[in-house]
């Protein structure tokens, strides 16, 4: 009895195959085996590492997709079951670029996307790949030009191969093909089956032009214009013309004077005797040559002419009288000051209204009667006043010369006088005083009598004064003072702080934003917005004007207002662009204030031509619409002096009214 011979290693079935999981080596065995800490094919990863890669980790999962396992962490089984983890990290397409910069080995790498792992070709396997590619066998050794082995000889045999008799069907027509053959004749007499046509090898011509549908996309043919038939020839080109077309001498040096393009013939009329004396004409090939150019370079296309109703052009916009209320008439003429009033402000509550003029005065008036309540006569010519719109504090910051005064007018309400009084009072100066760029000094005797409760000095003048909406800070404008041109002020601390280290440009405007920590600067020509609590500049809108004179930021917060000196008014929409949504060109001269209502969809702007324009701004929630703006009124009453017009507009609080200040000393209001 003969002994079977044991098959070679590498004949056994994977699962016989020696690993370290099967012989119950451990990874620890392997090392202490092994005392070189590198693998044994000479890498540089370790010796257990090199050992268990080798191993195989073949996928056995079979014909499955592999994005079924995009969402697990492993990427199937191995023959024993357990699950092949995927690489703890991915490429990205930078860590690809660099592996395929760094990498030698980058072009013989392939990934295998059932075990996740890059696979690097061996030599065999890189020569099968470029065999195969260049259309040759995949063995080495095989070779396609054997000598051929003739199966059946060449030469003609006396006995056939085979002896059977012949078939009985072979002598017999086929009763099949007879049907066919029947039902073929039968097509062809009904016409069913039609004979081929001999062919004709006779070149045919097609007319392009022949069947032509006007209507055809073809526009090319569609919208085809011939070229310009030349005029015939006239008197002036005859070779005997009549004697009233030849030229006199100084019309013939009045045509050479001329311009080619100017002249009305390109040629001097000429008198021969007879034909046969007619020279041949010298610009022949050079007027033929421009001829053949205008034919071919000159694009010829039929213009359609479309008809549209101009009135189709004007953007839709609703009626003025669907979009009341708004101010339509004025009501009241404020008087009372002798020079032009720059500004005003109203109350929180709407009852009082203060205004500043250059007769050094600000007054304050009863909204509803026109009545002066109360003048203070101040140091200066006033350039801003604004009340305080915290509705617990009665104060009015008003700027004079290089100060800002705060007034107690003493209207209202009188425990809310009171109370004001008190808080200014209650003020306890810190026991290391702060170097502070201004002065604050408390107003005593006559001052405190007439209402003024705290003074404010600067170095230089004060332009601009403009509450924060809760009414604890305050901030200044003083435009020729270099890097302190904005300055913010605390009342209840009496703190003062320079917000910005270096101004860029000459600062015409602040305001404060109505909800968010923001912060507007208009310079001359942008508005850049600041957010004081990250310290950063958010935005830098382009004003694409002249000067900036005033701005005004909607309630809500998202849009703002500019206008300037060059008769513009932009509107902003902060969420869409740095760029003007809108920029409306009403007025004829320089725009000197800006206003939006604080409930109504309404903005107002004056300017030195005497008119105040009142227009609907219909800000949407839905963040796709964009704002409708529409004017719908114009107001005049202001009389033009010494070249100014309306120097100030403001909204009433809680009424769709509107006050303006002009050159004329007066103020109005329209409702």
């Amino acid at each position: 009895m003969g002994l079977l011979a044991r098959p070679p290693r590498t004949h056994w079935p994977l699962a016989f195959r020696e690993s370290p999981i099967r012989t119950g080596w451990s990874e620890s065995a392997i090392l202490r085996s092994e005392p070189d800490q590198f693998g044994p094919d000479g890498s540089d990863r370790p010796f257990s590492e090199s050992r268990i890669l080798n191993c195989d980790i073949r996928n056995t999962v079979g014909n499955v997709p592999m994005e079924w396992y995009q969402d697990f962490p492993h990427i199937g089984y191995n023959l024993d079951g357990q699950k092949i983890f995927k690489p703890l990290r991915n490429k990205d397409q930078l860590d690809a670029f660099l592996d395929k910069m760094e990498n030698p080995d980058y072009w013989r790498t392939v990934h295998d996307k059932t075990t996740g792992r890059d696979i690097k070709l061996t030599d065999e396997q890189v020569d099968l790949v470029e065999r195969l590619q260049r259309g040759q066998f995949g063995d080495l050794k095989y070779n396609p030009y054997e000598p051929a082995v003739d199966f059946f000889t060449h030469e003609t045999m006396i006995h056939p191969v085979t002896n059977r008799p012949a078939d009985k069907r072979s002598f017999i027509p086929s009763l099949i093909e007879k049907e066919k053959v029947s039902k073929l004749v039968h097509a062809i007499k009904m016409g069913w089956i039609q004979p081929r046509k001999p062919r004709v090898d006779a070149p045919n011509y097609y007319d392009l032009w022949a069947q032509e549908d006007p209507n055809a996309i073809l526009g090319r043919h569609k919208m085809h214009v011939p070229a310009p038939k030349r005029t015939l020839p006239g008197h002036e080109e005859s070779y005997n013309p009549p004697p009233e077309y030849l030229l006199t001498e100084e019309e013939r040096l009045a045509w050479e004077q001329l311009d080619p393009e100017d002249r009305k013939l390109p040629f001097v009329p000429q008198q021969h005797k007879a034909l046969r004396v007619v020279p041949a004409y010298a610009r022949f090939i050079h007027e033929r040559f421009e001829r053949c150019l205008d034919l071919y370079l000159c694009p010829r296309q039929r213009k359609m002419r479309v008809n549209v109703d101009p009135e189709d052009l004007i953007p839709k916009l609703p009626k003025p009288r669907d979009l009341q209320p708004f101010p339509t008439t004025q009501s009241l003429v404020y008087r009372g000051h002798l020079d032009l009033v720059r500004t005003i402000s109203v109350s929180p509550s709407g009852q009082w209204l203060v205004s500043g003029s250059d007769d050094c005065t600000a007054r304050f008036w009863e909204v509803s009667t026109g009545r002066c309540v109360k003048s203070v006569l101040l140091e200066g010519a006033v350039k801003s006043v604004s009340w305080n719109p915290n509705p617990a504090l009665v104060l009015v910051a008003a700027c004079v010369e290089k100060s800002v005064v705060l007034l107690n007018p003493g209207l209202g309400d009188r425990l809310l006088c009171s109370s004001t009084d008190q808080n200014l009072s209650a003020f306890q100066p810190p026991e290391e005083e702060r170097l502070q760029p201004v002065k604050w000094e408390a107003s005593e005797g006559a001052r405190y009598e007439q209402g003024q409760r705290l003074c404010v000095h600067h170095d230089k003048a004060v332009k601009q004064v403009t509450w924060h909406a809760r009414g604890d800070y305050f901030a200044v404008v003083l435009p020729d003072n270099g890097n302190s041109q904005v300055l913010i002020h605390q009342l209840s601390k009496r703190r003062t702080q320079n917000p910005f280290r270096k101004n860029k440009g000459q600062v015409q405007r602040v305001l404060f934003h109505p909800t968010r920590p923001f912060f507007f600067v208009a310079t001359q020509r942008y508005v850049r917005v600041y957010n004081l609590l990250k310290q950063e500049l958010t935005k830098k809108l382009l004003c694409n004007c002249k000067w900036v004179s005033s701005i005004a930021v909607h309630p809500a917060g998202d849009n703002l207002i500019c206008g300037s000196y060059d008769s513009k008014l932009a509107w902003f929409d902060m969420d869409l662009s740095t760029k003007p949504y809108r920029v409306l060109r009403h007025h004829k001269k320089a725009l000197r204030g800006v206003a939006f209502h604080r409930h109504y969809p309404l903005f107002a702007s004056g300017s030195d031509d005497g008119s105040v324009i009142v227009c609907h701004g219909m800000v949407y929630n839905d963040l796709l619409q964009n704002p409708l703006i529409v004017p719908v009124k114009v107001l005049r009453g202001h009389e033009i002096t010494r070249d100014l017009g309306v120097l100030d507009v403001l909204f009433h609080p809680t009424q769709p009214w509107v006050f303006s200040s002009g050159a004329d000393a007066t103020i109005r209001l329209y409702t």
